[in-house]
């Protein structure tokens, strides 16, 4: 667990609860892990292998599309297509400029077991990541719709609904990123600068 308050975890141990506010975030943090750990066990997310095939055939026809070449149907074909797709990106790559493109983030070879033990780890961090979206997006649902029970505000109700439903439909409920998106990562994309 990664608790966000810094007072709650540096200092003495002693001294950290003496102050009703802390013991208030303490509390605030804890009822939400455990929210959290509760929809996790609720809500296990099956991955079949059907979806995972489909998911990769739903990558290589991106690539495909990206590269114009002809779109895979099914998974028949996909050994030559791959085949063809890593020609034609060292071929793109050659005519690129040298630092253009930085250097992977990931620079060994998978082997299938390695294959295995990535997806596994994806569909658990997909899986805690998505209960967590759904939470943070509850909760501002909630937030909001709070702005609504003074009197004064209850008059511009439908104002703030037109406001807020056309931004609200855009968060996504699912994760969108993918092994590939790992894969495709760079050194440089890994670093992150600090916010303030």
């Amino acid at each position: 667990m990664s608790c966000p308050y810094s007072t709650l975890l540096t200092g003495d141990l002693k001294e950290r609860l003496k102050k009703k506010e802390d013991c208030l975030k303490l509390l605030l943090y804890l009822t939400s892990e455990l929210q959290t750990a509760r929809i996790l066990k609720c809500k296990p997310v099956p991955v079949s292998k059907a979806q995972g095939n489909k998911e990769v055939l739903q990558e290589l026809k991106c690539i495909s599309e990206t590269l114009a070449l002809p779109s895979p149907e099914s998974t028949a074909g996909i050994v030559q297509l791959l085949q063809t797709i890593e020609k034609e990106m060292k071929n793109l790559i050659s005519k690129v400029p040298k630092n253009h493109v930085g250097s992977p983030l990931l620079k060994t070879t998978l082997t299938p077991d390695h294959w295995e033990k990535l997806q596994a780890i994806n569909d658990v961090l997909i899986s805690e990541y998505d209960c967590r979206r759904r939470m943070l997006i509850k909760r501002l649902d909630v937030t909001v719709q709070s702005f609504g029970w003074s009197e004064r505000a209850k008059a511009s109700i439908d104002n703030m609904a037109k406001a807020y439903q056309p931004k609200r439909h855009t968060l996504q409920g699912k994760s969108t990123s993918t092994i590939a998106h790992l894969l495709a990562a760079r050194e440089d994309s890994s670093k992150i600068g600090r916010g303030t």
